[in-house]
């Protein structure tokens, strides 16, 4: 198993255990409009490390456990770090650009990363294959990254749950960027994938032009 994987669950469990057990260091370093706003800006990083509860956090860590692989198996450590780290802080950016305003807006969990080096592993390895609630049918993985961004625009424009869809949105958007920055060869020899890819990002930012969310 590699190295900076083992580091980052690791951390990330020790950080949430340690969040489930004492709520006032939980509420320290969550995700919240208001502290990040009044200077604490560390949050926006920290957040990614506390989660709701164990089945939150094994979902989480499950997801980058399987996924992480493709990409410092194409990319190597040093950008795998990149996309995880830089998608996380693609996910609170756009969280925070979102709910500047609401103050008493609050988020944990490491799922703007992972999304992140989920959107990465699909863009370097579009030829996979998901197995998702025990359904022993594949799905293309593009299809799940494109309909799960897809879903996360429809859960923004709700609001109807206490999912941080902007994160997952945010964090794909920067694992989608800092590939192809890294990799400007896929525009070329995965054209197609980069352009199915790119549609939920585009559909996005249409829809904040024409004030839709």
């Amino acid at each position: 198993m590699n190295i900076l994987l083992i580091i980052i669950i690791s951390f990330t469990v020790l950080i949430s255990f340690k969040g489930f057990e004492n709520s006032v260091f939980f509420r320290n370093y969550e995700f919240h409009i208001g502290s990040i706003r009044s200077g604490e800006q560390f949050r926006m990083i920290s957040s990614a490390f506390l989660h709701s509860d164990i089945s939150h956090l094994a979902f989480n860590m499950l997801t980058l456990y399987f996924f992480a692989p493709v990409v410092y198996g194409y990319l190597g450590n040093l950008t795998f770090g990149l996309i995880y780290f830089g998608s996380l802080f693609f996910g609170s950016l756009l969280t925070l650009y979102f709910h500047y305003k609401d103050y008493h807006y609050r988020a944990i969990g490491a799922s703007g990363a992972v999304t992140g080096v989920l959107y990465s592993a699909i863009l370097l390895q579009p030829d996979m294959n998901l197995y998702l609630f025990f359904i022993p049918i594949p799905i293309p993985a593009y299809i799940f990254g494109i309909g799960y961004l897809l879903y996360s625009i429809y859960g923004m424009k709700a609001k109807n749950d206490n999912i941080g869809h902007t994160a997952h949105f945010g964090g794909a958007i920067g694992g989608f960027i800092i590939s192809l920055v890294n990799e400007p060869n896929l525009l070329i020899e995965n054209q197609a994938m980069v352009i199915l890819l790119a549609i939920p990002i585009i559909i996005l930012f249409i829809l904040i032009k024409w004030g839709k969310i």
